[in-house]
Protein backbone atom coordinates (compact mmCIF):
# COMPACT_ATOMS: atom_id res chain seq x y z
CA UNK A 1 0.00 0.00 0.00
CA UNK A 2 2.81 2.58 1.00
CA UNK A 3 4.29 2.01 -2.54
CA UNK A 4 1.58 2.43 -4.61
CA UNK A 5 0.89 5.65 -2.68
CA UNK A 6 4.52 6.64 -3.14
CA UNK A 7 4.21 6.27 -6.70
CA UNK A 8 0.77 7.89 -7.44
CA UNK A 9 2.92 10.99 -5.32
CA UNK A 10 5.73 10.74 -7.90
CA UNK A 11 3.62 10.52 -10.71
CA UNK A 12 1.68 13.98 -9.66
CA UNK A 13 5.02 15.72 -9.15
CA UNK A 14 5.61 15.44 -12.97
CA UNK A 15 6.31 18.58 -15.10
CA UNK A 16 3.06 18.74 -17.49
CA UNK A 17 0.05 17.44 -17.68
CA UNK A 18 0.91 14.92 -20.39
CA UNK A 19 3.45 13.52 -18.57
CA UNK A 20 0.85 13.38 -15.69
CA UNK A 21 -1.48 11.73 -18.29
CA UNK A 22 1.22 9.43 -19.89
CA UNK A 23 2.53 7.97 -16.31
CA UNK A 24 -1.15 7.45 -15.04
CA UNK A 25 -1.51 5.26 -18.04
CA UNK A 26 1.28 3.63 -17.17
CA UNK A 27 0.67 2.95 -13.85
CA UNK A 28 -3.11 1.52 -14.61
CA UNK A 29 -2.34 -0.70 -17.53
CA UNK A 30 -1.62 -3.57 -15.46
CA UNK A 31 -5.43 -3.50 -13.54
CA UNK A 32 -6.66 -2.74 -17.01
CA UNK A 33 -4.78 -6.16 -18.08
CA UNK A 34 -6.31 -7.62 -15.25
CA UNK A 35 -10.33 -7.02 -15.78
CA UNK A 36 -9.71 -8.04 -19.12
CA UNK A 37 -8.20 -11.40 -17.72
CA UNK A 38 -11.18 -11.55 -15.37
CA UNK A 39 -13.73 -11.12 -18.03
CA UNK A 40 -12.28 -14.24 -19.92
CA UNK A 41 -12.48 -15.99 -16.76
CA UNK A 42 -15.38 -14.61 -15.19
CA UNK A 43 -17.53 -16.90 -17.85
CA UNK A 44 -16.40 -19.66 -15.88
CA UNK A 45 -17.81 -18.58 -12.65
CA UNK A 46 -20.57 -17.65 -14.12
CA UNK A 47 -22.62 -20.57 -13.93
CA UNK A 48 -22.67 -20.89 -10.08
CA UNK A 49 -23.18 -17.01 -10.04
CA UNK A 50 -26.77 -17.09 -11.81
CA UNK A 51 -27.72 -20.29 -9.77
CA UNK A 52 -27.06 -18.38 -6.43
CA UNK A 53 -29.34 -15.69 -7.80
CA UNK A 54 -32.33 -18.22 -9.54
CA UNK A 55 -32.13 -19.87 -6.18
CA UNK A 56 -33.04 -17.07 -4.01
CA UNK A 57 -36.39 -16.98 -4.30
CA UNK A 58 -38.74 -19.96 -2.24
CA UNK A 59 -41.80 -21.49 -3.46
CA UNK A 60 -44.69 -22.30 -1.13
CA UNK A 61 -47.16 -24.92 -1.48
CA UNK A 62 -50.05 -26.64 0.65
CA UNK A 63 -49.44 -29.32 2.00
CA UNK A 64 -51.95 -32.51 1.19
CA UNK A 65 -54.18 -34.86 3.57
CA UNK A 66 -52.65 -38.58 4.12
CA UNK A 67 -54.49 -41.18 2.81
CA UNK A 68 -56.48 -41.94 6.34
CA UNK A 69 -57.45 -38.40 6.84
CA UNK A 70 -60.93 -38.02 7.83
CA UNK A 71 -63.21 -35.21 5.47
CA UNK A 72 -61.17 -31.50 6.05
CA UNK A 73 -62.97 -29.78 8.48
CA UNK A 74 -64.21 -25.89 8.20
CA UNK A 75 -60.73 -24.54 9.79
CA UNK A 76 -59.02 -26.88 7.87
CA UNK A 77 -60.21 -25.84 4.59
CA UNK A 78 -59.86 -21.96 5.65
CA UNK A 79 -56.10 -22.82 6.69
CA UNK A 80 -55.34 -24.82 3.37
CA UNK A 81 -56.84 -21.37 1.70
CA UNK A 82 -54.73 -19.68 3.28
CA UNK A 83 -51.97 -21.20 2.90
CA UNK A 84 -52.43 -21.16 -0.70
CA UNK A 85 -52.45 -16.70 -0.84
CA UNK A 86 -49.85 -14.89 -1.93
CA UNK A 87 -48.39 -13.75 1.67
CA UNK A 88 -49.04 -15.94 4.76
CA UNK A 89 -49.23 -16.16 8.36
CA UNK A 90 -45.04 -16.76 7.84
CA UNK A 91 -44.60 -13.67 6.44
CA UNK A 92 -46.06 -11.99 9.04
CA UNK A 93 -44.21 -13.15 11.92
CA UNK A 94 -41.02 -12.51 9.74
CA UNK A 95 -41.89 -8.91 9.55
CA UNK A 96 -42.87 -8.45 12.74
CA UNK A 97 -39.18 -10.27 14.23
CA UNK A 98 -37.60 -7.75 11.71
CA UNK A 99 -39.76 -4.69 13.66
CA UNK A 100 -38.69 -6.60 17.39
CA UNK A 101 -35.35 -6.44 16.32
CA UNK A 102 -35.39 -10.52 17.24
CA UNK A 103 -34.44 -11.80 13.80
CA UNK A 104 -31.13 -13.18 14.36
CA UNK A 105 -29.73 -11.44 11.31
CA UNK A 106 -26.75 -9.16 11.59
CA UNK A 107 -26.15 -6.02 13.25
CA UNK A 108 -27.96 -2.55 11.41
CA UNK A 109 -25.63 0.37 10.78
CA UNK A 110 -26.96 3.61 10.91
CA UNK A 111 -26.36 5.29 6.98
CA UNK A 112 -28.10 8.08 7.43
CA UNK A 113 -29.93 10.94 9.90
CA UNK A 114 -32.08 13.00 7.73
CA UNK A 115 -35.64 16.10 9.10
CA UNK A 116 -37.41 18.37 7.02
CA UNK A 117 -40.02 20.41 9.32
CA UNK A 118 -42.43 17.45 9.21
CA UNK A 119 -40.46 14.85 8.53
CA UNK A 120 -37.63 12.71 10.36
CA UNK A 121 -35.70 10.10 8.78
CA UNK A 122 -33.15 7.88 9.65
CA UNK A 123 -31.85 4.77 7.65
CA UNK A 124 -29.24 1.67 8.50
CA UNK A 125 -27.93 -1.09 6.46
CA UNK A 126 -26.87 -4.35 7.03
CA UNK A 127 -25.05 -7.36 4.52
CA UNK A 128 -26.18 -10.73 5.07
CA UNK A 129 -23.45 -13.90 4.38
CA UNK A 130 -25.23 -14.35 1.37
CA UNK A 131 -27.95 -11.82 -0.85
CA UNK A 132 -28.25 -8.54 -1.50
CA UNK A 133 -27.96 -5.91 1.46
CA UNK A 134 -30.60 -4.93 3.60
CA UNK A 135 -32.06 -1.60 4.56
CA UNK A 136 -33.96 0.04 7.69
CA UNK A 137 -35.48 2.64 7.57
CA UNK A 138 -37.72 5.24 10.42
CA UNK A 139 -39.65 7.61 8.90
CA UNK A 140 -41.97 10.03 11.41
CA UNK A 141 -44.68 11.99 10.00
CA UNK A 142 -45.99 14.94 12.26
CA UNK A 143 -49.71 15.39 11.86
CA UNK A 144 -51.05 12.28 9.82
CA UNK A 145 -52.77 9.12 11.14
CA UNK A 146 -51.83 5.33 10.48
CA UNK A 147 -54.55 4.79 8.07
CA UNK A 148 -53.65 7.66 5.54
CA UNK A 149 -50.42 6.67 5.52
CA UNK A 150 -51.34 3.02 5.18
CA UNK A 151 -53.74 3.64 1.97
CA UNK A 152 -51.63 6.19 1.14
CA UNK A 153 -48.33 3.42 0.15
CA UNK A 154 -50.60 1.20 -1.14
CA UNK A 155 -52.36 3.05 -3.56
CA UNK A 156 -50.72 2.74 -7.02
CA UNK A 157 -53.12 4.52 -8.94
CA UNK A 158 -51.80 8.02 -6.96
CA UNK A 159 -48.46 7.29 -7.07
CA UNK A 160 -48.85 8.01 -11.03
CA UNK A 161 -51.03 10.62 -10.51
CA UNK A 162 -49.16 12.27 -8.10
CA UNK A 163 -45.81 11.42 -9.00
CA UNK A 164 -44.13 11.28 -5.97
CA UNK A 165 -42.87 7.80 -6.88
CA UNK A 166 -41.16 8.72 -10.34
CA UNK A 167 -39.88 4.92 -10.51
CA UNK A 168 -42.94 3.29 -11.15
CA UNK A 169 -44.39 3.51 -14.94
CA UNK A 170 -46.94 0.85 -15.01
CA UNK A 171 -49.22 -1.20 -12.72
CA UNK A 172 -51.72 -4.24 -13.21
CA UNK A 173 -53.92 -5.71 -10.52
CA UNK A 174 -53.16 -9.62 -11.27
CA UNK A 175 -55.32 -11.19 -8.08
CA UNK A 176 -57.09 -10.40 -5.28
CA UNK A 177 -58.50 -11.36 -2.36
CA UNK A 178 -61.78 -9.68 -1.02
CA UNK A 179 -61.74 -11.38 2.74
CA UNK A 180 -58.08 -11.05 3.47
CA UNK A 181 -57.11 -7.95 1.56
CA UNK A 182 -54.23 -9.70 -0.34
CA UNK A 183 -53.02 -8.75 -3.77
CA UNK A 184 -51.03 -9.74 -6.69
CA UNK A 185 -49.58 -7.18 -8.62
CA UNK A 186 -47.80 -6.30 -11.92
CA UNK A 187 -45.17 -3.18 -11.88
CA UNK A 188 -42.96 -2.15 -14.43
CA UNK A 189 -39.99 0.41 -12.77
CA UNK A 190 -37.79 2.80 -14.30
CA UNK A 191 -34.30 2.46 -13.55
CA UNK A 192 -31.49 4.75 -14.56
CA UNK A 193 -30.04 5.34 -18.33
CA UNK A 194 -27.25 2.70 -18.46
CA UNK A 195 -29.88 -0.60 -17.26
CA UNK A 196 -33.05 -1.64 -18.59
CA UNK A 197 -36.68 -1.32 -16.72
CA UNK A 198 -37.42 -3.74 -14.11
CA UNK A 199 -40.96 -5.78 -13.70
CA UNK A 200 -41.78 -6.88 -10.34
CA UNK A 201 -44.88 -9.85 -9.62
CA UNK A 202 -45.89 -8.22 -6.08
CA UNK A 203 -47.95 -10.27 -3.66
CA UNK A 204 -49.02 -8.05 -0.54
CA UNK A 205 -50.94 -7.56 2.09
CA UNK A 206 -51.76 -6.31 5.58
CA UNK A 207 -51.89 -7.71 8.80
CA UNK A 208 -53.84 -4.82 11.75
CA UNK A 209 -53.06 -5.13 15.66
CA UNK A 210 -54.78 -2.12 17.18
CA UNK A 211 -54.18 0.87 15.18
CA UNK A 212 -50.77 -0.92 14.10
CA UNK A 213 -50.13 -2.13 10.85
CA UNK A 214 -47.67 -4.40 9.11
CA UNK A 215 -47.59 -4.30 5.70
CA UNK A 216 -46.30 -7.12 3.43
CA UNK A 217 -45.14 -6.52 -0.01
CA UNK A 218 -42.43 -9.18 -1.72
CA UNK A 219 -41.86 -10.89 -5.51
CA UNK A 220 -43.96 -14.09 -6.05
CA UNK A 221 -43.20 -16.53 -8.40
CA UNK A 222 -46.43 -16.63 -11.19
CA UNK A 223 -45.22 -18.68 -14.25
CA UNK A 224 -48.53 -17.88 -16.04
CA UNK A 225 -47.00 -14.31 -16.31
CA UNK A 226 -44.09 -15.00 -19.42
CA UNK A 227 -41.03 -13.64 -18.83
CA UNK A 228 -39.67 -10.73 -21.52
CA UNK A 229 -35.90 -9.95 -22.34
CA UNK A 230 -37.54 -6.45 -21.40
CA UNK A 231 -38.17 -5.25 -18.76
CA UNK A 232 -36.29 -7.81 -17.33
CA UNK A 233 -38.03 -9.60 -14.02
CA UNK A 234 -36.87 -8.87 -10.46
CA UNK A 235 -37.54 -12.61 -8.90
CA UNK A 236 -36.25 -11.37 -5.14
CA UNK A 237 -37.81 -8.39 -3.69
CA UNK A 238 -38.98 -7.69 -0.58
CA UNK A 239 -40.18 -3.90 0.73
CA UNK A 240 -42.47 -4.60 4.11
CA UNK A 241 -43.67 -1.63 6.46
CA UNK A 242 -44.82 -1.10 10.13
CA UNK A 243 -46.63 1.75 10.52
CA UNK A 244 -47.80 2.87 14.01
CA UNK A 245 -48.76 6.10 15.69
CA UNK A 246 -46.07 7.94 16.98
CA UNK A 247 -45.27 10.76 19.83
CA UNK A 248 -44.54 14.59 18.20
CA UNK A 249 -41.59 16.07 18.55
CA UNK A 250 -43.55 19.07 19.33
CA UNK A 251 -46.04 18.33 21.83
CA UNK A 252 -45.64 14.93 22.94
CA UNK A 253 -48.49 13.83 21.93
CA UNK A 254 -49.59 10.79 19.76
CA UNK A 255 -50.54 13.02 16.50
CA UNK A 256 -47.22 11.91 14.65
CA UNK A 257 -47.11 8.00 12.56
CA UNK A 258 -43.71 6.46 12.28
CA UNK A 259 -43.34 4.44 9.19
CA UNK A 260 -40.48 1.39 10.20
CA UNK A 261 -39.48 0.00 6.39
CA UNK A 262 -37.53 -3.14 6.08
CA UNK A 263 -36.36 -3.43 1.76
CA UNK A 264 -33.99 -5.16 0.05
CA UNK A 265 -33.86 -6.61 -3.77
CA UNK A 266 -31.82 -8.19 -6.19
CA UNK A 267 -31.83 -5.78 -9.34
CA UNK A 268 -29.47 -7.63 -11.40
CA UNK A 269 -26.40 -4.70 -10.46
CA UNK A 270 -23.14 -5.95 -8.75
CA UNK A 271 -24.40 -5.27 -5.07
CA UNK A 272 -21.13 -3.10 -4.71
CA UNK A 273 -22.68 -0.93 -7.43
CA UNK A 274 -25.81 -1.05 -6.00
CA UNK A 275 -24.90 0.01 -2.42
CA UNK A 276 -23.11 3.17 -4.14
CA UNK A 277 -26.24 4.35 -5.90
CA UNK A 278 -28.75 3.63 -3.12
CA UNK A 279 -26.74 5.50 -0.77
CA UNK A 280 -26.01 8.58 -2.97
CA UNK A 281 -29.62 8.59 -4.21
CA UNK A 282 -31.89 7.67 -1.34
CA UNK A 283 -32.11 11.14 0.48
CA UNK A 284 -33.51 12.63 -2.71
CA UNK A 285 -35.82 9.90 -3.12
CA UNK A 286 -37.06 9.97 0.29
CA UNK A 287 -37.82 13.88 0.48
CA UNK A 288 -40.26 13.40 -2.31
CA UNK A 289 -42.43 11.25 -0.49
CA UNK A 290 -43.77 13.90 2.20
CA UNK A 291 -45.05 16.68 0.10
CA UNK A 292 -47.12 13.27 -1.58
CA UNK A 293 -48.10 12.27 1.82
CA UNK A 294 -49.68 15.72 1.85
CA UNK A 295 -51.38 16.03 -1.17
CA UNK A 296 -53.30 12.81 -0.36
CA UNK A 297 -54.04 14.01 2.97
CA UNK A 298 -55.63 16.78 0.88
CA UNK A 299 -57.28 14.54 -1.48
CA UNK A 300 -59.30 12.43 1.52
CA UNK A 301 -60.23 15.70 3.44
CA UNK A 302 -62.30 16.61 0.16
CA UNK A 303 -63.31 13.29 0.00
CA UNK A 304 -62.37 12.23 -3.16
CA UNK A 305 -63.56 8.50 -4.33
CA UNK A 306 -61.15 5.91 -2.92
CA UNK A 307 -59.15 4.04 -5.35
CA UNK A 308 -59.29 0.25 -5.51
CA UNK A 309 -56.08 0.11 -4.30
CA UNK A 310 -57.14 2.24 -1.20
CA UNK A 311 -60.08 0.25 -0.51
CA UNK A 312 -57.89 -3.06 -0.27
CA UNK A 313 -55.60 -1.46 2.04
CA UNK A 314 -58.77 -1.15 4.40
CA UNK A 315 -59.29 -4.84 4.81
CA UNK A 316 -56.70 -6.22 7.10
CA UNK A 317 -56.51 -9.32 8.93
CA UNK A 318 -56.25 -8.71 12.73
CA UNK A 319 -53.96 -9.89 15.32
CA UNK A 320 -52.71 -9.89 18.81
CA UNK A 321 -49.08 -8.63 18.55
CA UNK A 322 -48.93 -8.85 22.26
CA UNK A 323 -49.71 -12.50 21.85
CA UNK A 324 -47.40 -12.82 18.70
CA UNK A 325 -44.85 -11.12 21.04
CA UNK A 326 -44.94 -13.81 23.67
CA UNK A 327 -44.08 -16.88 21.45
CA UNK A 328 -40.88 -15.06 20.53
CA UNK A 329 -37.70 -16.54 21.83
CA UNK A 330 -35.06 -14.77 21.67
CA UNK A 331 -31.98 -16.80 21.21
CA UNK A 332 -29.83 -14.32 18.99
CA UNK A 333 -29.65 -10.49 19.71
CA UNK A 334 -26.81 -10.00 16.56
CA UNK A 335 -29.73 -8.43 15.13
CA UNK A 336 -29.21 -5.23 17.18
CA UNK A 337 -29.05 -1.09 15.71
CA UNK A 338 -25.88 0.11 15.68
CA UNK A 339 -25.69 3.93 15.88
CA UNK A 340 -23.03 4.71 13.76
CA UNK A 341 -21.34 2.89 10.60
CA UNK A 342 -17.37 2.46 11.03
CA UNK A 343 -15.74 4.86 8.66
CA UNK A 344 -12.96 2.73 6.70
CA UNK A 345 -9.47 4.02 6.30
CA UNK A 346 -9.41 5.57 2.83
CA UNK A 347 -5.87 4.37 2.14
CA UNK A 348 -7.20 0.81 2.07
CA UNK A 349 -9.91 1.39 -0.38
CA UNK A 350 -7.34 2.73 -3.36
CA UNK A 351 -6.89 -0.52 -5.10
CA UNK A 352 -10.28 -1.86 -4.91
CA UNK A 353 -11.60 1.69 -6.42
CA UNK A 354 -9.08 1.48 -8.63
CA UNK A 355 -10.06 -1.73 -9.80
CA UNK A 356 -13.75 -0.97 -9.79
CA UNK A 357 -13.59 2.12 -11.42
CA UNK A 358 -11.33 0.19 -14.03
CA UNK A 359 -14.42 -1.99 -14.51
CA UNK A 360 -16.76 0.84 -14.99
CA UNK A 361 -14.47 2.39 -17.76
CA UNK A 362 -14.30 -0.95 -19.82
CA UNK A 363 -17.83 -1.69 -19.07
CA UNK A 364 -19.19 1.86 -20.55
CA UNK A 365 -16.59 0.93 -23.90
CA UNK A 366 -17.71 -2.45 -24.46
CA UNK A 367 -21.21 -2.58 -25.13
CA UNK A 368 -24.39 -1.41 -23.40
CA UNK A 369 -25.49 -4.75 -22.19
CA UNK A 370 -26.24 -5.45 -18.50
CA UNK A 371 -24.90 -8.80 -18.43
CA UNK A 372 -21.65 -7.81 -19.69
CA UNK A 373 -21.33 -4.89 -17.08
CA UNK A 374 -22.75 -7.26 -14.17
CA UNK A 375 -19.73 -9.97 -15.66
CA UNK A 376 -17.01 -7.10 -15.52
CA UNK A 377 -18.07 -5.13 -12.75
CA UNK A 378 -18.14 -8.88 -10.67
CA UNK A 379 -14.80 -10.30 -12.24
CA UNK A 380 -13.48 -6.53 -10.55
CA UNK A 381 -14.96 -7.21 -7.18
CA UNK A 382 -13.29 -10.73 -7.17
CA UNK A 383 -10.12 -9.07 -8.00
CA UNK A 384 -10.73 -6.13 -5.66
CA UNK A 385 -11.45 -9.36 -2.97
CA UNK A 386 -8.31 -10.75 -3.61
CA UNK A 387 -6.32 -7.41 -3.04
CA UNK A 388 -8.24 -7.66 0.48
CA UNK A 389 -6.81 -10.95 1.57
CA UNK A 390 -3.33 -10.70 0.19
Amino acid sequence: MVLILEALVEILRRPTVADVAVELAAFVAPLWIAVFAGLLLGWAWRPGWAAGLSGAVKTESAPSPGPHSAAPSMKAVEERRSEKLAVTEEDLQHLFRLVEVTDGGPEWHKMMDKSLPNMIYQAWRRDPETGPPQYRSSTIYEDVTPEIVRDFFWDDEFRIKNGWDDMLLEHTTLEECPTTGTMVVQWVRKFPFFCSNREYIIGRRIWESGRTYYCITKGVPRPAVPRRNKPRRVDLYYSSWCIRAAESRRDGRMTACEVLLFHHEDMGIPWEIAKLGVRQGMWSCVRKIEPGLRAYQLARRSNEPLSRFAFMAQINTKFDADKLRSFETITDLSGNVVEAEKQKNWTSSIPKFLVVGGAVAVACTLDHGLLTKAVIFGVARRFANIGKRL
